[in-house]
């Protein structure tokens, strides 16, 4: 609680406390280590959890969605596409997965088949 971000999320921590680790490590790795912009935290309940929206300093000019979410927990199609519904359909997400020693690593899904750059 003496983290200066805790107030921000602190309704979300508390209305998720399954997710409250993987929402706080995302949060904070966007906010310092990824230094992403305009960051709004965006409420899914069907997916027990909050997301979030920002603005990534490489492209400024779009806002990104991401869904933080353990390594540990098992996610189907029905749940991801209950995070594109939620967020008014995107042309991607992110999924960012934390592990237990506080590495995430970001998955970019989108909807459809596309293939991937050669």
């Amino acid at each position: 609680r003496g983290f200066p971000k805790y107030a921000t999320l602190s309704i979300s921590i508390k209305r998720y406390p399954r997710a409250a680790s993987a929402i706080f490590q995302t949060y904070n790795d966007l906010l310092l280590a990824q230094q992403w912009s305009e960051i709004e935290i965006v409420d899914l309940p069907t997916c027990g959890r909050c997301g979030f929206r920002g603005r990534r300093p490489e492209n400024p000019n779009t806002r990104t969605c991401v869904v933080p979410c353990s390594l540990a927990e098992t996610i189907s199609m029905t749940w991801l596409k209950s995070a594109f519904g939620e967020f008014e359909q995107p042309e991607e997400v992110f999924l960012a997965i934390n592990a237990e020693d506080s590495s995430i690593v970001y998955y970019k899904l989108s909807t459809g088949i596309t293939k991937p750059p050669v």
